[in-house]
């Protein structure tokens, strides 16, 4: 049986996230009927990032196992033709036997956008959190300090969802950053770009919500409502009431899963 290690891109806007779900239409539910098609039998997919109802990615990895001897220019080709347009598949490896998307990765990277500006642009409107501050721009120069107190091992009770059933709540965090003109982002050109900002994250693992939760509360402090000192505080507080608000799902995108070169592939 050929394990395969397949590469995605999707827009999340009309989907339930990317667990399949007793309700409603999953990126995983679609990507395991199409390959049910292809080899014959029910096949379970594996992703490396659960992302969460209207969240994006350019960067999902995915991995399963067929009976049918095929190859991985092929297996392309097919879910391609088998899925919506707002799901892609960009490459397909063959990997090991023993590889699995999720329990292999080392790092996750999530990136969340958001636009600060009085109009965003209805090309945007779909990808990015539109936050309109009437005294100014936000306080890119506290968010940048705050954002990089989240560095390191920590725990971070404080940004997970309430409800949340995580064994343990501490992550690795290895980098923590707010962009301006983010690189590798393609959309915007020109003087629209000003008024585009990021939040990118690299971690080892994430709590339900938590990346939106930690730029819920970059916003409170880049709106000047609270100090970038704060977010240590909430931080050690471990009290998801302390932080800030969730932000929109919509302006989260999964872009890279990274792998030790050791790893099955």
């Amino acid at each position: 049986m050929p394990t395969f290690r397949i590469t995605l891109a999707y827009d999340g806007t009309d989907f339930v996230g990317w667990q399949r779900q007793a309700a409603g239409t999953s990126i995983q539910g679609l990507i395991e009927d199409a390959l049910r098609e292809l080899d014959g039998r029910d096949v379970a997919v594996a992703g490396a990032g659960r992302t969460d109802a209207g969240v994006h990615a350019t960067g999902q990895v995915a991995s399963f196992s067929l009976e049918r001897s095929i190859d991985t220019t092929t297996v392309k080709r097919a879910l391609n033709a088998r899925l919506p347009p707002d799901i892609r598949v960009l490459s397909s490896l063959e990997a090991a036997e023993t590889f699995h998307a999720r329990f292999d990765a080392r790092a996750k990277t999530y990136r969340y956008r958001i636009w600060n500006d009085d109009v965003i642009s209805p090309f945007e409107r779909r990808y990015a959190w539109h936050v309109i501050t009437p005294r100014g721009a936000l306080d890119l120069r506290a968010m940048t300090a705050a954002a990089r107190l989240l560095e390191g091992r920590h725990d971070f009770a404080a940004f997970q969802a309430t409800g949340s059933e995580a064994r343990t709540t501490e992550r690795m965090v290895e980098a923590s950053r707010v962009l301006t003109n983010p690189p590798g982002d393609s959309r915007g050109s020109g003087e629209s770009r000003a008024s585009l900002i990021a939040y990118e994250i690299t971690g080892d693992g994430f709590l339900r919500h938590m990346v939106r939760a930690i730029v819920g509360s970059l916003v409170e402090i880049g709106r000047g409502r609270r100090s970038a000192d704060w977010l240590a505080e909430v931080l050690a507080s471990r009290d998801r009431t302390r932080a800030g608000p969730a932000a929109p799902p919509h302006g989260l995108f999964l872009t890279s899963v990274d792998y030790d070169r050791a790893a099955p592939s």
